[in-house]
Formats: structure tokens, sequence, C-alpha cells
């Protein structure tokens, strides 16, 4: 904790000088030392508030605190985003000044951007869109999968996936139960959960019992696979609660949807491996094989021509449930990086970060997430998605 804290106040840290420079900027001499001043004061005061608040839990409510990380997220997310424009505004300026004769002296004119009050003014309206608004708003994606061979009787079989909810601070219980209702109405024969959704040693009891009452609405039920987080989150407890419901939770293991030749495979989360990329060829060599272990455990007792459905945390399974000719494979982990632009990740550090790929009858599909690492999605909202099998 006191690790993550310090590594935290070193970026916002970093925010902060970054800002004051861009300051010097967009205002004139007058009023550069006024705004300065003010950002300082702000700032440290949100982060000395969160700190304390979240060291001494017991000072403030956990709605307090949500409070206070929502406005902190928005003002030094805001200040990030006023930097990015400001260096793109003078990289643009230097090329335009490269390319024509330069205007006469003037320290105004070279100590401002033009119309300078529209940097912060935008950065903060996205800021606060993206925290209050889009975080906030599941989008439905749709998906028609065709599968060669596909018994008649599955053609429009229908399975809704979420994944990445991370209870908490950022996802509420209340929460938890509108997008679980909101799912019905799409009336999905099954609902799949990709992990991350249990990471809340004070909430994951009554969110498993919450999931569970959920079961019977679905026509078969529900399908879980763990995350990393339900690993660092006292996973013994969270598997005991699960053994004590209907869910059926996949570790290397398989449901079978009765009567019918249409298998749920769901693979544990190799704890120990890399969480976004390995660093070298050994480390990459021992996630293939652990991924390529877990799979060929799950696959021990389904017969060979049945139709499969991979559910997975890690997006790189998706390599694995290829060699395995496995139709689709459903993951998360990524969140698609939470910022976007016109569909594409803003930070595609995984091998697949976002939405779907297909190898010749291979689907793989990376969820963007319910939930969020901080409160903020840009790009990037949050969706339920849907997938129908048609036959090839």
């Amino acid at each position: 904790m006191k690790i993550f804290l310090m590594i935290t106040a070193i970026i916002l840290l970093v925010i902060i000088g970054l800002t004051l420079i861009s300051v010097g900027f967009l205002f004139n001499q007058k009023a550069r030392r006024k705004i300065r001043i003010s950002i300082l004061i702000v700032d440290l005061i949100l982060i000395a508030t969160v700190v304390i608040g979240m060291m001494n839990r017991n000072l403030f409510s956990d709605e307090l605190i949500e409070i206070f990380v929502d406005v902190m997220s928005v003002i030094f997310i805001s200040q990030m985003i006023c930097v990015v424009i400001v260096m793109l505004a003078l990289i643009v300026r230097s090329i335009y000044r490269f390319f024509n004769k330069p205007a006469p002296f003037s320290r105004e004119r070279r100590s401002m951007l033009a119309y300078g009050l529209f940097y912060p003014i935008f950065s903060l309206v996205t800021a606060i869109y993206a925290n209050q608004v889009e975080r906030n708003n599941e989008v439905e994606n749709f998906f028609d999968i065709k599968i060669k061979n596909l018994p008649p009787e599955l053609d429009g079989f229908k399975l809704a996936q979420i994944s990445d909810i991370h209870l908490g601070a950022f996802f509420s219980l209340d929460r938890l139960e509108k997008l679980l209702t909101k799912i019905l109405e799409a009336k999905p024969d099954i609902l799949a959960i990709t992990g991350d959704i249990f990471d809340n040693v004070e909430m994951n009891d009554e969110a498993i019992k919450l999931v569970d009452s959920f079961y019977d609405k679905f026509k078969f039920g529900i399908v879980y696979c763990h995350g990393n987080h339900e690993h660092r989150r006292d996973i013994q407890a969270i598997e005991k609660s699960l053994s004590q419901t209907k869910i059926h939770y996949l570790i290397n293991s398989t449901f079978r949807i009765p009567h019918s030749e249409l298998y749920f495979v769901g693979v544990d989360y190799p704890i120990g491996v890399p969480t976004i990329q390995a660093r070298t060829e050994n480390e990459q060599k021992n996630f293939d094989q652990r991924r390529e272990a877990f799979l060929t455990k799950a696959m021990e007792n389904v017969p060979k021509d049945s139709i499969c459905i991979l559910l997975a945390h890690h997006p790189e399974f998706i390599d694995d449930a290829i060699k395995f000719k496995i139709p689709l494979t459903l993951t998360g982990h990524t969140h698609g990086s939470q910022i976007g632009f016109f569909g594409v990740p803003l930070f595609p550090v995984f091998k697949y970060t976002r939405g779907m790929f297909i190898n010749g009858d291979c689907y793989g599909y990376v969820h963007c997430g319910n939930g969020s690492w901080f409160p903020f999605r840009l790009g990037c909202p949050p969706e339920i998605a849907y997938f129908t099998l048609h036959n090839k």
C-alpha cells in the first residue's frame, strides 16, 4: 500500500510540475503567478486529503472518500489533458513558424498561446464527462458468431458477457444489480462473467449472493472464471461462497449446456505471470506453458466434435484457443485501455487490447470491462457484449 501511494504521489507531482510549466504559455505574467499558486494549493490539499483518508479509513466514510477521489481524478486528469494539448499546440506553432516568416517580437505573444483560456476549460469539461458520464453508462454491443457445423438447436443461441467490474469504491452493489437487470432486457440464454468482479473483501459475499439471485433468470444460468484480482482478495473465501451457489465457476473445467453439444470451458488466471506483457523470452515461455497447461486440463472431458466457448481473463488465451480450434473465446483484463480514439485503444499495451479478433474460424473477444482502474473513461465506455451463434 505504501509503495502504491508513493508511486501515485510521484506521478501526481510530475503532473503538477508540467501543469505549472504549461501555465506559463497560457497566461500573462500578472495572472500566471496567481494561477500557479492556486493550482498548487488545491492539488496539495486534494492529495493530502485522499492519502490521509485511505491510510486512516475511520476518519472519513467510504462515500466521502469516493467523492474526494472523483474530484481529485477530474482535477488531475483535466490538468494532464491540458498539458497534452498545450504541448501539441506548441509543436504546431513551432512547425508553422519554421515554414513562415516570424512575426515581430512580442513578449506577450511569445508567452501565450492563442485563446489561452480555452485549454483549461476544454480539459475540465472533457475530464468531467469522462468521470461522470461515460464511465457510468454501459453501451450494448451485439455480434453474430458464425460457426461451422453448428447444430440446428444451437442456431440463435445468445450469450451476454460482462467483465472487470472491480467492486468497491467505483462500482457499488446497487450498480451491479442495475447492470444485471439491464442485461435481462436483451433476453440472453446465459450470462458469462470473465473475472475481476469480486474485488472487495467486505463486499464479496454479498456480491456473490446478488449474482446468484439472478441465476434462474437466465435460461442456462451464469458461468464465471477467475481474474487476477480474485486471487488477491482471499480466493479461498470466494470459492467457498461460490460453492454454495448455482453459479458455474469454471476453474480449468467445463459446463455443458443440457441436451446439447455446447460446452463452456473456463480457465483460471495463471498467477505469477506478467500482468501486461512478458518482458523477457523466458517470461513469455513460462506464460505460454502455463496457459496451455490450464486449457489442456480444461479440455480433457470435452468430446472431440463438440462446440466450445472459452472463458479466460487474460486475452493471450486467444492464442491457445486458436491452437485448440475453439470457435469463440471471451476475455477481459485490459479494460480496453479505458481511453480510446474512434474505437481504437490509445494505450495498446497488451497483445490483444480491445474488440474482436478473427483467425480463420476462430473468434476472440477482448471486453472493455464494466469497472475502472481509476474513475475515468474516454472513448472506451463500459460495455455489455452479446454474442449470437449462427451456422456458418
